[in-house]
C-alpha cells in the first residue's frame, strides 16, 4: 500500500497539472492532507461514493499520462544511472561533480542539496 501511495505521490508531483483543478483538490485533501473520504465528501459536498470515484478517476488519468510519456520512469532512470556513475567516481573528483549534476537535474534538486 505504502509503495502505491508512493508511486502515486511521483505520479501526482509530475502530471497534475494535467487534471482538472477539483481532481488535483480531490487528489491533495486525499493523499497531501491525509484526509478520509467522508472528511472530503462533506468539505467538497458531494457523496462519498463520488468522492472515491473521482479519485479513481484521477488516478487511472496519472498512470495513462505515465504509460504514455514515461516522465516519472525516466526521471528514476536518470537518478539511478547517476548514483552508479558517481559511486564509480569516487577518486575522480571532476567525474564526481558531474554525476551529481546528473543526479540533481534529474530529480529538480541543487548539487548542493545532495
Amino acid at each position: 500500500m505504502f509503495e502505491k501511495n508512493l508511486q502515486l505521490a511521483e505520479l501526482i508531483d509530475v502530471y497534475a497539472e494535467l487534471l482538472t483543478d477539483r481532481q488535483q483538490r480531490l487528489l491533495d485533501l486525499y493523499y497531501n492532507q491525509d484526509l478520509s473520504l467522508g472528511e472530503i465528501a462533506d468539505d467538497v459536498g458531494i457523496s462519498r461514493q463520488g468522492v472515491r470515484d473521482s479519485l479513481k478517476k484521477a488516478e487511472r488519468e496519472l498512470y495513462f499520462f505515465e504509460s504514455r510519456l514515461h516522465l516519472v520512469a525516466r526521471e528514476s532512470a536518470v537518478r539511478e544511472a547517476g548514483a552508479r556513475l558517481l559511486a564509480l567516481t569516487e577518486n575522480d573528483q571532476q567525474t564526481a561533480s558531474a554525476a551529481k549534476a546528473l543526479i540533481a537535474a534529474a530529480s529538480g534538486e541543487t548539487v548542493e542539496e545532495l
